[in-house]
């Protein structure tokens, strides 16, 4: 807090790393629900969406009139200090956050940092290893 009182504004995601997570939780999400649920404008939303796609962060196809996105969970960070990491563990991270608490329990002990976690009853490879994510 600062000396007034008030709380600063900073956060520890970026916009970018929002979009993302709101495409890997659907990714038929139209621009402007993806706007509402951040909070920032579907303009804004529109750019950062545009980044990915550059990035190879994310691919889009036209199915009809709306978009489905996919992501690449082997697609590296971009800050020199996490690049050697896949961008997938971030999106497990926050996905698994969205799971029922009895699904999010699992009775193994975890999995050292950066080793696949697969839940208890779940296939043997993740999706993060297995290529595209496309969480339909």
């Amino acid at each position: 807090m600062s000396s007034s009182g008030e709380r600063s504004s900073w956060t520890f995601l970026t916009h970018h790393a929002r979009v993302l997570l709101e495409i890997a939780r659907d990714p038929q999400a139209r621009l402007r629900d993806i706007a509402a649920s951040i909070g920032i404008t579907e303009r804004a939303v529109q750019g950062i969406v545009s980044d990915l796609h550059q990035a190879g962060y994310v691919t889009r196809d036209r199915i009809g009139r709306r978009n489905q996105y996919a992501i690449d969970p082997q697609r590296r960070f971009r800050y020199p200090t996490e690049a050697d990491l896949p961008i997938g563990l971030l999106i497990d991270m926050f996905t698994r956050h969205d799971l029922p608490r009895a699904e999010a329990t699992v009775e193994q002990p975890p999995p050292a940092f950066g080793e696949p976690r697969t839940p208890a009853g779940a296939p043997d490879a993740p999706a993060a290893e297995q290529g595209t994510l496309s969480m339909a």
